[in-house]
């Protein structure tokens, strides 16, 4: 029988359950990832899972095989973020995590994350060069992982425990417990849902339990998925703050008092400005290519270099592996700051938004307004259209060939192409387009002083592109 062939996409392996995620093929990934560490010298890594079906299971059958492979194995017997694994790689000193998550995707999927020595996602070369030794068959019957306790290849570790800890340390969480922030907190279902309730015994909760099924919702923090967390802030005038992570609580979602959607571009600003005027600290700043550039503005009004990576957070981390960055990030809401790990963590971005809004006494509205001031009004929003792959890439073709000279009757005033092919209109206001690596997709983004402005330029963009 042939084999599912396993091709790791941006963020990992991911597979539906039981199609092309078995236990088998979770074998056949990990002996992989276990030659490659012994081929590299490496003997130490650190496994953890989070709230999707089957973790525990596939994570024991990984820790088994690396235990088999003599790799010691530091194993969390609880659910936990990805964050919370990349941590404990750098607190252990160990040289790989595994982390058994399918992150935002839909609740038939899980998957399998690989993480470095520095606390981040591995580089691309290296997952090449795992993928590139997957067998064709997976190892037989193996000793259960039971039977490596009490031997040196074997510990059991609590990285929530070590995580609280780590955010103790950094925050100052007794200005935040006693601030005016109410925080309503949607963990989607997530394993960031202990860690906020055990630091913040007051909050308003949705969704704080354990539940493989996501009720059948991707737990993805963007605000079609988030209504009922808007809707608490809108309808209760006590609460002022709505956070939301992903499954495996390393994006935002973030909604001020009113309920209204905070993106990820105005948390990006809003953390650039507490680093560099409150806590006064330096580095330079990388986002990937669909970031806004109210970005580059602010970096520039600060005398901050501004780097721009291809889309997807490993090109972020690979960056921060060489250079001094102060804060890095992406359109979809994985973000990472100076002082943590080289990881976006939903949860660390919360609790420093919630710091800025405590030690500056104002209210996330408050502190929007302050970037308005610093670099004008804006918003962003993006369209997924659903096209056959032929009209797709004539699209591109189109964007390619310099065919698209004007939009909604705005001459295009400079192009950029790093990653998709962006069009200026003004300096205010510019139109994206990407195609999907990986289903008939086109993605087009759009920035404007406006919301209305926005939907727009986003129907004017469509003209363009199809006409």
């Amino acid at each position: 029988m042939e084999q599912t062939k396993i091709k790791f996409g941006t963020d990992g392996w991911r597979a539906i359950i039981a199609k092309d995620y078995t236990v088998d093929n979770v074998k056949r990934v990990t002996e992989a990832t276990a030659r490659w560490m012994l081929q590299k010298k490496m003997d130490k890594v650190v496994v953890g899972y989070d709230c999707r079906f089957g973790g525990e299971m596939f994570s024991k059958t990984a820790a088994a095989i690396f235990c088999h492979f003599g790799i010691k194995v530091f194993y969390a017997k609880e659910f936990v973020s990805t964050p919370m694994v990349s941590l404990g790689v750098v607190k252990k000193k160990a040289d790989m995590g595994v982390v058994i998550t399918a992150s935002h995707n839909p609740p038939s999927y899980n998957g399998f994350k690989l993480k470095s020595s520095y606390g981040g996602p591995t580089i691309q070369s290296d997952i090449t060069d795992v993928e590139t030794i997957i067998p064709e068959d997976c190892l037989g019957t193996l000793a259960a992982l039971s039977t490596y306790e009490g031997t040196d290849l074997l510990e059991y570790v609590d990285l929530e425990d070590m995580y609280i800890k780590h955010v103790e340390a950094s925050f100052d969480l007794d200005a935040i417990r006693n601030s005016h922030i109410n925080l309503a907190y949607d963990a989607m279902y997530g394993a960031g849902q202990n860690v906020i309730r055990k630091l913040f015994p007051d909050a308003f909760l949705l969704h704080c339990e354990y539940n493989p099924s996501f009720m059948g919702q991707a737990p993805e923090p963007i605000h079609r998925n988030l209504t009922e967390l808007s809707n608490a802030l809108k309808s209760n005038e006590n609460l002022n703050l709505g956070l939301a992570n992903d499954g495996d609580a390393d994006r935002i979602g973030l909604y001020d008092a009113n309920g209204e959607f905070v993106d990820s571009h105005h948390i990006l600003l809003l953390l650039l400005y507490y680093l560099k005027e409150y806590k006064d600290l330096d580095g330079k700043v990388i986002t990937t290519f669909s970031v806004t550039n109210k970005m580059d503005q602010l970096a520039a009004q600060y005398g901050l270099e501004i780097l721009t990576s291809k889309i997807g957070f490993k090109y972020i981390a690979e960056v921060m592996m060489k250079e001094d960055i102060l804060v890095g990030g992406e359109e979809s809401g994985g973000i990472a700051v100076k002082g943590h790990i080289n990881e976006r963590d939903g949860v660390w971005i919360g609790l420093m938004i919630m710091e800025f809004m405590a030690k500056s006494g104002k209210s996330l509205e408050e502190l929007i307004q302050d970037i308005y001031d610093k670099v004008g009004s804006f918003k962003f929003d993006r369209d997924d259209l659903h096209i056959e792959e032929s009209k797709k890439w004539a699209i591109m073709d189109k964007c390619k060939n310099g065919q698209i000279t004007s939009i909604g009757g705005k001459p295009v005033i400079r192009t950029e192409d790093l990653d998709g092919y962006k069009f200026f209109l003004s300096d205010e206001e510019w139109i994206m387009v990407r195609p999907s690596g990986t289903e008939p997709v086109l993605r087009v983004y759009a920035q404007a002083a406006n919301m209305k402005g926005v939907k727009k330029l986003l129907t004017e963009a469509h003209e363009a592109l199809q006409g």
